[in-house]
């Protein structure tokens, strides 16, 4: 496996460990209530687990074909068009998902650098769920630069292939 399927992978893994936090969160709300204990920031600390559920996801995801492609206009080309479509496409999330990933972590630096905390009962800082946020986007990038040099090399992307979608000639 190489080392850019790994990253993905363990981002993905993570995913599910965020996800089923959330989950043994809100039973422990559940449990707690019944017992009149309260889990304090619960619901922050399960907002800021979704954020990394779904940040970490992304790059998987994007490889995976899971992300939602509207195909509708790229079955009726014909190959040489979808390949100048596809590449345009992956472009276009390649210079958008690089501002959000810089922005991303400009946020992270900013939070730290400025000490925020959260306003829940515990203080949290910001910069460490904001980071998941982060690496998620960066992934994604990374992700996005390696299906655009698929793209532009002639060989069928990572998604395209997962799909089906038979982007090869």
């Amino acid at each position: 496996m190489r080392f850019l399927d790994k990253l993905y992978a363990a981002g993905i893994v993570l995913a599910a460990i965020f996800m089923a936090f959330i989950a043994a969160l809100t039973l422990a709300q559940v449990v707690g209530r019944y017992f009149g204990m309260v889990v304090p920031d619960a619901g922050d600390i399960a907002g800021y687990a979704m954020a990394g559920s779904i940040f970490l996801a992304l790059p998987h995801t994007l490889r995976s074909g899971g992300h939602i492609r509207v195909n509708l206009l790229l079955i009726h080309v014909p190959s040489r068009a979808r390949r100048v479509l596809e590449v345009w496409c992956v472009s276009f999330l390649c210079l958008i998902g690089a501002l959000f990933a810089a922005f991303a972590v400009k946020l992270v630096l900013d939070s730290y650098e400025f000490g925020d905390v959260s306003t829940g009962m515990m203080p949290i800082p910001l910069w460490i769920p904001q980071l998941s946020m982060a690496v998620g986007a960066v992934l994604l990038e990374i992700a996005a630069i390696e299906e655009l040099t698929r793209a532009l090399t002639g060989r069928e992307p990572t998604y395209a292939r997962a799909e089906g979608d038979g982007f090869t000639e």
